[in-house]
């Protein structure tokens, strides 16, 4: 099985290659990529069902791979120069950014290339009221920590780390040998041995308070086995509860920084997502800590939990002296 991390490069490379290569024998691609001839009429499917909101077939690019051979009949453009307002170029900064960091990228040169072209073309713009960059209110990485946990990983150097562990809100002091750093759905992840859980274990860079680079050389045990991450991250567990939930437009960092199952656009900027959880006390602070940003549509458990520890407080609270 392909995992995510050796596709997406892949399908990066195979539209200006087939470009290069008009009406080329699918046989010659599939061995100029290392893959099976199946495994690249997969990667043709997908490419060819990029499209446009809707998800239109051939609105970006249209692939003609029925015979034994692989013609790009609609490029969507790329072979035109790219024309970008601020704002897109802003996002495409911030996506490129994040792709020199996708393990498995062959030609990352390139990628720092296009990245100094595009920050040459938006220059000094800052168009008002728009704000893209990955140093939001949730999921910044601190400054210096990516730095260290790629130079740990490259260097095979342990790490001592102070780690938040959001689904029990609670920071720990951790030591752990680095095997490998991905990233998936946006996000940067460490995968390392954790010698105080004894196991392989997946640490988010943004939830990595500070960390240090030992001298000892990392040593993961011959068990520590890579996850597989290729239909995801999160596998749900069948005793988990699920929440569902609708979110303020400032309440919406939630489901960027925790996974949801299912997430429904509702008017004004709202949003209703679906959450798994183990703990229904550690979701009930989450939810209290949102104010009036969020409201419990099920289970009526949780909606009980909220409302009645809230009531707690309010009680409380009337009996502090005033100032």
């Amino acid at each position: 099985m392909t995992s995510a991390t050796q596709r997406l490069p892949r399908l990066l490379a195979l539209v200006p290659y087939l470009l290069s290569r008009p009406g080329i024998p699918i046989a010659d691609a599939a061995a100029d990529f290392g893959v099976t001839e199946q495994q690249l009429r997969k990667d043709l499917e997908l490419l060819w069902m990029c499209g446009l909101p809707g998800y239109g077939p051939g609105d970006l690019i249209d692939l003609s791979f029925e015979s034994d051979s692989i013609t790009v009949t609609y490029d969507a453009g790329m072979r035109r120069p790219l024309r970008l307002t601020a704002s897109e170029a802003t996002a495409l900064l911030v996506a490129l950014r994040a792709l020199a960091d996708t393990p498995g990228i062959a030609d990352t040169d390139a990628v720092q290339r296009a990245l100094a072209k595009v920050e040459n073309a938006v220059g000094q713009a800052r168009p008002a009221g728009v704000v893209v960059g990955l140093e939001g209110r949730e999921g910044a990485v601190r400054p210096g920590v990516r730095s260290a946990v790629q130079d740990a990983t490259t260097r095979r150097r342990a790490l001592r780390m102070r780690y938040y562990t959001a689904s029990r809100d609670e920071i720990s002091e951790r030591t752990v040998d680095p095997m490998r750093l991905l990233l998936i759905d946006g996000r940067s992840y460490l995968e390392a041995w954790c010698r105080s859980a004894a196991g392989v274990r997946m640490f988010r860079l943004d939830r990595i308070d500070d960390v240090e680079v030992l001298a000892e050389a990392a040593q993961p045990p011959s068990e520590a086995e890579p996850t597989d991450v290729s239909e995801g991250l999160f596998r749900p567990a069948p005793d988990q509860l699920v929440a569902e939930v609708e979110l303020e437009p400032d309440a919406r960092w939630v489901a960027e920084y925790y996974p949801v199952d299912e997430l429904v656009e509702l008017p004004q900027g709202r949003a209703r997502v679906r959450m798994r959880y183990s703990d229904r006390s550690w979701m009930t602070r989450l939810l209290l800590g949102l104010g009036g940003q969020a409201r419990v549509l099920s289970p009526d458990e949780l909606a009980c939990d909220v409302r009645q520890r809230a009531k707690d407080a309010l009680t409380r609270a009337r009996h502090l002296p005033s100032t």
